[in-house]
């Protein structure tokens, strides 16, 4: 057993794939002396799992796992973290748009005695810079799940996020979603289950391309939250 295993979420990585590991490992090297970093590479047609492969001959702590297939978000996150070691689990987008000097905080809220952490861009202590209308769908999205689904958090989807093992895998079976609403569900049904969460501001800069198709996959989020809802009003 490893103390804090970080996961990154991969799609057509190619780019930055490198640079992303090698500026993890160092961050990490000042937190503990105890770590892995598992690639969840997903489905990838750019040569970003060659990259991988060679990253996890390379390094005795990071670890390769590739679909041939996109699995989505949701399914590769799940498949990843049932294949670490650590006690405390991370996951951490590629393009580390969340500056990494708060990997510390999201390390150390786990050992402080929560079982959530993620961090925030939409708390007033929060330093973003990202496009308006990708700004504007993100507060729009975050409200109505506040606002349905009983949310007391103000980000469900920075892709900054800690678990400690034990609660995370209590909870993980039960999220349905397999693609970019599984964040959202997973910090909602952990709210109602009455787990610790931890919501911290970040400083965070907009990583440049993204994998989110603004039109389809926040109509698609919108369409999670209602069915989410509906399972609750009956609940």
């Amino acid at each position: 057993m490893v103390e804090v295993s970080v996961i990154l979420p991969a799609y057509n990585e190619a780019a930055r794939i490198e640079n992303t590991v090698e500026r993890t490992a160092e961050a990490l090297r000042g937190i503990t002396s105890s770590f892995e970093i598992i690639i969840a590479e997903d489905g990838s047609h750019d040569g970003t799992d060659k990259i991988c492969e060679a990253l996890a001959k390379k390094y005795d702590f990071v670890t390769h796992l590739h679909s041939d297939e996109r699995l989505g978000r949701g399914r590769a996150m799940n498949r990843a973290f049932r294949a670490s070691k650590g006690d405390i689990l991370c996951d951490i987008d590629v393009d580390l748009a969340t500056d990494m000097k708060h990997l510390r905080e999201l390390v150390q809220s786990i050992r402080d005695g929560y079982d959530f952490a993620t961090g925030s861009r939409m708390l007033p202590q929060s330093n973003v810079k990202r496009p308006l209308k990708r700004g504007l769908a993100s507060k729009g999205f975050n409200f109505l799940t506040r606002l349905m689904l009983g949310s007391k958090l103000y980000d469900h989807q920075c892709g900054f996020k800690s678990f400690k093992r034990t609660s995370l895998f209590a909870i993980m079976g039960t999220v349905k979603d397999t693609h970019w609403f599984w964040d959202t569900e997973l910090l909602v049904r952990a709210q109602r289950a009455g787990y610790k969460i931890k919501e911290f501001p970040v400083e965070w800069k907009h990583g440049g391309a993204t994998k989110v198709n603004l039109v389809r996959d926040i109509f698609g989020m919108g369409s999670q939250i209602f069915r989410l809802w509906y399972e609750f009003l009956w609940d």
